[in-house]
């Protein structure tokens, strides 16, 4: 009994030496950083007492301006440097992102098929599947998935009209609305489905679109494995995405896909483009075409990316023209404006043209950028002529957007919606790289144009026919869900809503 305890106490100590050696990486070196927990890094408080991306923000704003481009950082035990001077952001990017091409984050391609996406897979098959994507994101094709998006921006008119009368206003909760909007997008762009969310808001796109962002294969006891240790999980086969989110994906694309093959339609969406590359696959062409495993990733992808990120994102922008009637008065003049050039009726070019609500949208992600903070691996050494910019091969590097975003050298006033800061000429005034809430670069959103487009559709819809104001129970200030890794705000975002006579 006696040996057990020895060998166990031995254990102890030696993992505790080990812990103590890694978490005295920075301090070796000079690097400036806070002192780590000796369990949790400098991650203590998430999930339970602060985001994460407020986190690295103040972990930015403490450290910019030192001796050094970055600070240290431990995520547990994963050595991490947090980036705080812009022309470093730019290298890793851009400059040198050959030394950072991949994110670190986890994928299981054999496991959990839905996991191995575009955003997480790494090396020659993320290059490979970049490419072949790409073409489905092009002007043409935003153009010609233009009409479906608009057909269900009538329908959420619709039910904002049956919801609200004129003259009187109607507290909603409006992020769920808007959210029913972007999942019955998506569904018909991705997979050409007409979900029916706005009209059914239990309908299983909605409900297990959100269990796809919040549920946890194994109810968050293994996240530390899952986000700490990516690599080390694959091996012990672990899964991020519950059963039923992946059984219920992997049904609607495979019927897709074998309904289209059947009746030869084309609907010239996403999910076409996509059947084409599998198509290819079919044929022998690997190097052109996608497996059925990759097709079924890259919709899932598309659907969770584009569900969450635009709704929640309306949903914030709807907020700051509540609070700033100048604002939203201004941006339905544009919209009025707009459209009587074109008949009254949504066109591509007529979205185009509406710079102002373009500027609102930027400003809204600027303040609330919902991915708020971007990772790469350290691929290799990074060595460049400075030794104060050396950052060792297998370090996380963290890209504190929302930091830079609230960096008032930056941007002045951070605190304040100002959507003239995205005029053109401030655009070309401001550093490159401090404007993130796609990434930047060529590991940059690849959905960025198809978000965008679904988000000034939907505003220009609700603008154009309705006031939005705060009420009694409107949360001021905005609180987030501290737990979750996007932004997004704490039980929904109330609002009182008027019709507006025509």
């Amino acid at each position: 009994m006696s040996l057990l305890l020895s060998l166990v106490a031995l254990l102890v100590s030696l993992l505790l030496f080990v812990a103590r050696r890694r978490h005295g990486y920075w301090q070796r070196r000079g690097i400036p950083h806070d002192v780590p927990h000796p369990l949790y890094g400098n991650i203590k408080d998430w999930p339970k007492k602060r985001h994460i991306a407020k986190i690295f923000r103040d972990y930015y704003l403490k450290y910019k301006g030192s001796d050094y481009p970055f600070a240290g950082f431990f995520f547990f035990f994963t050595r991490t440097a947090v980036i705080t001077n812009l022309e470093l952001v730019k290298r890793v990017l851009i400059k040198d992102f050959n030394h950072f091409e991949n994110r670190g984050v986890f994928y299981n391609e054999i496991d959990d098929p839905l996991s191995a996406t575009v955003f997480s897979i790494e090396g020659q098959k993320w290059r490979h599947l970049r490419h072949k994507l790409t073409p489905t994101f092009t002007s043409g094709k935003m153009k010609n998935m233009f009409p479906i998006v608009v057909k269900v921006g009538e329908e959420m008119e619709k039910i904002f009209s049956g919801k609200t009368t004129s003259g009187q206003g109607q507290v909603l909760e409006i992020v769920d609305l808007v959210a029913r909007y972007t999942a019955d997008v998506i569904g018909n762009c991705a997979f050409g489905l007409n979900c029916n969310s706005l009209n059914n808001p239990r309908a299983d796109f909605v409900t297990i679109g959100k269990r796809a962002i919040t549920d946890r294969r194994y109810g968050g006891m293994l996240d530390f494995f899952l986000f700490g240790f990516p690599k080390l999980s694959r091996r012990l086969r672990l899964k991020l995405n519950v059963q039923e989110v992946e059984d219920f994906y992997t049904k609607i694309v495979r019927d897709t896909i074998d309904y289209r093959l059947k009746t030869k339609e084309k609907r010239h969406d996403f999910m076409d483009s996509l059947i084409e590359m599998y198509q290819k696959e079919q044929a022998g062409n690997s190097e052109d075409g996608l497996t059925f495993n990759e097709l079924l990733a890259q919709a899932f992808i598309f659907f969770v990316a584009g569900f969450e990120t635009s709704s929640t994102t309306m949903g914030f922008a709807l907020y700051e023209l509540a609070r700033n009637q100048d604002v939203q008065d201004r941006l339905r003049e544009e919209i009025t404006n707009v459209l009587g050039k074109h008949n009254n009726e949504f066109t591509y070019e007529g979205i185009k043209e509406m710079k102002y609500l373009e500027q609102v949208v930027m400003e809204t992600l600027r303040k609330y950028p919902v991915l708020a903070h971007l990772t790469r691996m350290t691929e290799t050494d990074f060595s460049p002529e400075d030794s104060k910019y050396f950052i060792a091969k297998g370090t996380i590097v963290v890209i504190p957007a929302l930091g830079i975003h609230y960096d008032s050298e930056i941007y002045p006033e951070p605190e304040k919606f100002k959507p003239e800061r995205f005029t053109e000429e401030a655009i070309a005034a401001r550093p490159a790289c401090t404007w993130l809430p796609f990434g930047e670069g060529p590991r940059n959103c690849i959905g960025l144009r198809f978000g965008l487009m679904q988000t000034c559709v939907g505003l220009a819809y609700l603008i154009r026919g309705y006031k939005f104001s705060v009420a009694p129970e409107t949360q001021i200030p905005m609180k987030v869900v501290v737990k979750s890794i996007l932004l997004s705000a704490e039980n929904g975002i109330l609002l009182r809503v008027e019709k507006l006579s025509k």
